[in-house]
């Protein structure tokens, strides 16, 4: 697989990629025999956007209700527009380039694409390469997802 499978680059510079988002509760479910596995709900988005300044991983409202997330908690953020408040959904697995971790939901507003931050790229392994635009995995590492335990 070519590491830069499913990675496409907005004409102003920004990284987008495709990812997958699962329902961790549903994913257990399903292993443990209570819920058939194709009623996991799960969402393919084919525009994820990569930046580097999100911190976390985020998603619409819409998206964090078609998956049945349920609100954990708040907690204060800093926005382009300040410091506010954010909801933090469910744990759910995230999938890039073949790769999965486990990772809290930030909500954002409706209109907002889904960001994908370093939190979430240090589980993965995977890099952005900037003057390419790309998002790749781990030069370091020979290809293989490598948690770094430092």
């Amino acid at each position: 697989m070519n590491t830069t499978d499913s990675v496409e680059v907005e004409p102003v510079g920004r990284v987008v990629t495709s990812v997958r988002v699962e329902n961790l509760e549903d994913l257990f479910a399903a292993r443990n025999g209570t819920l058939p596995e194709d009623r996991v709900r799960r969402i393919e988005i084919a525009e994820a956007r990569v930046d580097t300044g999100a911190t976390m991983f985020s998603l619409p409202t819409h998206m964090i209700q078609q998956l049945g997330l349920k609100k954990i908690r708040d907690r204060t953020v800093v926005t382009t527009r300040g410091v506010a408040t954010a909801a933090v959904y469910d744990a759910v697995r995230l999938t890039i380039l073949g790769r999965d971790c486990t990772v809290d939901v930030i909500e954002v507003p409706d209109g907002v694409p889904p960001l994908v931050g370093p939190i979430p790229l240090e589980a993965l392994d995977l890099v952005v390469n900037p003057a390419a635009r790309t998002l790749t995995t781990n030069p370091a590492h020979g290809g293989e997802q490598v948690l770094e335990l430092l």
